[in-house]
């Protein structure tokens, strides 16, 4: 299964959130999701905020939250640099509900 894999990496000014050999990725692109596989031409682009979706090596699909930021493909090498990043399965689905009525009364204002 090696040679369908790349390395993921996801960083954040805080941590290094992942670095694992995944078989795909899709990042939230600033014109459209951007699907990643292994032998991906180089690009550098611009993230969004949105779900980041990965299948692991092991074949289980697996997605995190991220705020925008860049991606970089090189190399069989994904790097993604965002301000903020949550894994899925870590997100606090009501303390995101609250935060999403937080800024929903402040447009409002």
């Amino acid at each position: 299964m090696a040679e369908s894999t790349f390395m993921l990496e996801v960083v954040t000014p805080e941590s290094v959130l992942l670095s694992d050999e995944v078989q795909f990725v899709v990042v939230p692109g600033l014109e459209g999701e951007v699907g990643v596989l292994r032998g991906h031409a180089p690009i550098v682009a611009g993230l969004k905020i949105g779900v980041l979706r990965y299948t692991a090596k092991d074949g289980v699909k697996k997605h995190m939250a991220v705020t925008g930021g860049f991606v970089e493909v090189a190399d069989n090498h994904a790097i993604v640099l965002a301000p903020t990043a949550e894994r899925g399965e870590e997100i606090d689905v009501l303390r995101a509900k609250e935060s999403k009525e937080r800024a929903e009364k402040r447009l409002q204002q």
